[in-house]
């Protein structure tokens, strides 16, 4: 189910600017028995790059409610479903100028758990290593912008290599994420790290809630520009979004590890 702008629809107009130019932001969003997980997250987060985008915001209420009704409209007895809020800047302009474009237009749509995740959740997930390298945009470094073509790249690479999921370096050969996810791990001193953010990469809601979790268990967790040697020294590794939660890293390549206890008590506090 889609609705557009709280109405129920199959298409956008061909002069939307997120078709045209990718101009807008989106977030993804787990849903456990109609209930949206991290709600005010999800909206901070939108919030942060539609004002840096300089897009009005919504009315948020609005934008909730419409959440839980294309999730009731998906759920058919199913316990978790997702949901993805898309907002455009709208329609028209001349070009790339924003000059007489329309109001913001968002669409949210709800679709099935990819149920493969709790298995990854349990028995944990092999990455490979993209050789597909992410550009610097510092601008809109974190944030979750339309425009996804590295991404697709990225996604296409894994599925050729029959990959689960991929670790992902920038230009200068840092580690920044994976093709959905993003990365957390224990080094040789038991100090956890998590990528710098600040020149590509999402900054992604389940990032935001592990990295308080830290704090409330008495832990440190160092944000760093890192190599992939540094990462394949880890003695601990997880990575985390929205609809995965805490899924332990299992594997690099030919790398391989055990479940962690740090990982498993992260996933007690936050897998639902």
């Amino acid at each position: 189910m889609f609705l557009v702008n709280g109405k129920p629809a199959n298409s956008v107009s061909l002069s939307d600017r997120s078709f045209q130019y990718g101009d807008g932001c989106f977030s993804t969003l787990l849903l456990i028995e109609g209930e949206p997980q991290h709600w005010p997250y999800h909206r901070e987060r939108l919030s942060a790059c539609l004002s840096v985008l300089g897009i009005a915001e919504p009315d948020w209420e609005l934008v909730y409610r419409w959440v839980k009704d294309v999730g009731r409209a998906q759920q058919q007895g199913a316990l978790r479903y997702g949901a993805k809020i898309h907002i455009s800047r709208g329609v028209g302009g001349r070009g790339y100028g924003v000059s007489g474009v329309g109001e913001p237009c968002v669409t949210v749509s709800a679709f099935g758990y990819p149920n493969h995740y709790l298995a990854w959740q349990e028995d944990g997930v092999q990455l490979g290593v993209s050789q597909t390298s992410l550009g610097h945009s510092p601008m809109l470094a974190g944030h979750k912008h339309n425009n996804r073509l590295e991404q697709v790249l990225i996604k296409a690479e894994l599925e050729r290599k029959g990959w689960q999921d991929a670790l992902v370096l920038d230009i200068d050969g840092h580690v920044v994420e994976t093709s959905v996810a993003n990365l957390f791990w224990r080094d040789a001193n038991n100090q956890w790290h998590s990528p710098k953010l600040d020149k590509a990469g999402v900054a992604g809601v389940m990032r935001r809630c592990v990295l308080e979790r830290f704090h409330q268990l008495g832990q440190s967790c160092v944000l760093s520009y890192a190599s992939l040697d540094d990462v394949l020294a880890a003695k601990e590794l997880f990575i985390t979004n929205s609809l995965l939660q805490v899924v332990p890293v299992t594997a690099i390549g030919s790398q391989s590890w055990t479940i962690g206890e740090f990982t498993r008590t992260i996933q007690e506090r936050l897998n639902s």
